[in-house]
C-alpha cells in the first residue's frame, strides 16, 4: 500500500515564499481584530430585536424604535468593519459613543422603564463600549505616529 500521508514540510525554501507572505498580509489588510466583527454584528442584531425578545415593544414604543435604529447602526458598523477595515476602524470611537448612549438611553428616551429594560440596555451598551474600545485600540496600535 502506498504511503499517501504527507508530513509537514518547511516552505521557507519555496521560491515564492516572499510573495506568498506579502499577498497574505495584503489580503488580511492588517486586521488583527477580525474576531470582533462577528460579535459586533450579533450585538447589533440582538439590540434591534431586543424589544420583541423582552416584550417591551408595546409598553415602550419610543425605546423600541430607538433600539431598532441603534441595532441597525451597530450592525452596519460591523459590516463596515468586515468589508473595509482599513477605512472603518477609525469609526471605532463611534461604536464607543453608541455604547455610552445605549447605557443612558432608557432614562432619556424611555418613559419610566422597568428594571429589565434598563439592564438590557446597560448590558448592550457595555458590550458595545468594550468591543468599540478593542477596535479603537487596534486601530491606534496600527496607526503610525508622526
Amino acid at each position: 500500500m502506498a504511503n499517501v500521508s504527507h508530513g509537514r514540510s518547511d516552505i521557507s525554501s519555496h521560491p515564492d515564499v516572499g510573495e506568498m507572505r506579502e499577498r497574505y498580509d495584503r489580503m488580511l489588510g492588517g486586521r488583527d481584530v477580525a474576531l470582533v466583527d462577528g460579535p459586533v454584528f450579533l450585538l447589533g442584531l440582538y439590540c434591534a430585536a431586543s424589544p420583541w425578545i423582552l416584550h417591551y415593544a408595546a409598553s415602550q414604543p419610543a425605546l423600541m424604535t430607538h433600539n431598532l435604529i441603534m441595532g441597525i447602526a451597530i450592525g452596519l458598523l460591523a459590516l463596515g468593519f468586515t468589508r473595509a477595515p482599513e477605512r472603518m476602524y477609525g469609526l471605532s470611537w463611534a461604536m464607543c459613543a453608541l455604547g455610552i448612549w445605549m447605557i443612558i438611553a432608557p432614562w432619556v428616551v424611555g418613559r419610566s422603564p422597568d428594571t429589565g429594560v434598563i439592564i438590557n440596555n446597560v448590558i448592550i451598551g457595555a458590550l458595545a463600549l468594550c468591543l468599540g474600545l478593542v477596535c479603537a485600540a487596534s486601530a491606534a496600535r496600527r496607526t503610525p505616529m508622526s
